[in-house]
């Protein structure tokens, strides 16, 4: 008899740490699951935390399909920015803009025509002695340096694509030149060249 309930014991005594075992085991699964699942969730705040890109508004003009301000992201080009006035138009000068310039906000792009770039080239003049690429010019055929285009300005005599991008550039990045004298702020023109395009030129 003393046998008998010495083997019960041992028996209810092995069960009992069976299911301590399994519930020590559930346990632990359970706080697994839960640092799972509070992992998953910590990496998807960081998803949703990235800063949304930064948007900046160009106007875009001229020989485009559908002018007017378009928003871009930042570090967009000037093709981007065509694209978006639903590209060119017919008779446009593609090749009158930098097109892989990077666009700066609240600046202004004009495709000029080709019509346009080919009377600037010549020199053409309207019957009043205007030329035809309205208000970049005055009445004596001076070049307004705050108005002009790249290609108005590479027309000007010693002044190639490279400077006249550098003149546009530089309005842009510091504002309307003040005097014709600042143009000489732009790196490339020096006092000879200033010297052969201070008469042909003009602010305002």
């Amino acid at each position: 008899m003393g046998v008998t309930a010495l083997a019960a014991l041992v028996l209810i005594g092995a069960g009992s740490a069976l299911v301590h075992a399994a519930a020590s085991d559930g346990f632990s699964v359970s706080r697994d699951d839960g640092v799972l699942a509070q992992g998953g969730e910590a990496r998807g705040n960081e998803g949703e935390a990235e800063a949304a890109p930064v948007r900046i508004a160009v106007h875009v003009g001229g020989a485009v399909a559908e002018p007017g301000v378009r928003e871009l992201d930042e570090g967009a080009r000037v093709q981007d920015a065509v694209d978006a006035a639903g590209g060119f138009a017919e008779g446009a000068a593609r090749d009158a803009l930098n097109l892989a310039r990077v666009l700066v906000d609240g600046e202004q792009i004009v495709v000029p025509t080709l019509d346009e770039v080919a009377a600037a080239a010549s020199g053409g003049a309207g019957e009043s002695g205007t030329a035809t690429l309205e208000g970049a010019t005055t009445a004596g055929g001076k070049v307004n340096l705050n108005r002009a285009t790249a290609a108005e300005l590479d027309a000007l005599p010693g002044v190639g694509p490279s400077t006249a991008e550098k003149i546009v550039a530089d309005r842009e990045a510091n504002g309307p030149f003040g005097t014709v004298e600042d143009l000489k702020r732009v790196s490339g023109i020096g006092d000879k060249k200033f010297a052969d395009l201070a008469d042909l030129v003009c602010v305002g």
